[in-house]
Parts: C-alpha cells; structure tokens; sequence
C-alpha cells in the first residue's frame, strides 16, 4: 500500500470496530520515504502519534488492538520533530485532501 493512501483512513479497534480516529498525516523519516508512524486526529480532538510497527491490518480501515498504542501529543512532537511530514512534503493536491 502507497503511504498516501493511508491518508484520511479510520484508525479503529479490532474488536467492536470501534473508530478511535482518522490519520491525518504519515510522520515520514527525516532523509527517506519511510514511515515512522501515522498523526491520528482522536475523537477527543487531540492529535496523537501511531507507530507503524503497531499497525494491524489495514485495509479500508486502520486496525490496532488496544487504544494504548496511540500515544500522547508530546511523543507526537517528538516524531514529527525529528522526522518530516508526508502532507507538508507533498504537491498542493495531495496537501489539500
């Protein structure tokens, strides 16, 4: 799957399908293509930071198995901090979905 089709993607539990949120940004390695992790938009409002290494399947949705592996605004800025974002790094069209 290309990494900008994980734009705009539900983030929800395995059991119950329950949507926690909806990836709003691919957290990309500062000098490669390769993603760290996705910016999570919750329904709390708050942006948190998805590894990718906790991705579940993901297919029209982006399944995890507990809400714990979303973490906090601060580990967020952390990523985002010490990578590049696929949104900011992208043409204008991709930039504005």
């Amino acid at each position: 799957m290309a990494t900008e089709a994980l734009l705009n993607r539900r983030v929800v539990l395995v059991r119950g399908r329950i949507e926690l949120g909806r990836v709003v940004d691919v957290i990309l390695e500062a000098d490669a293509a390769r993603p760290l992790g996705l910016d999570v938009l919750c329904g709390d409002g708050e942006h948190r930071f998805l590894p990718m290494a906790t991705l579940g399947r993901t297919g029209p949705d982006v399944e995890i198995e507990s809400a714990l592996m979303l973490l906090e605004p601060a580990e967020l800025e952390f990523y985002r901090a010490r990578g590049r974002s696929l949104r900011r790094s992208a043409s204008g069209t991709l930039a504005d979905r």
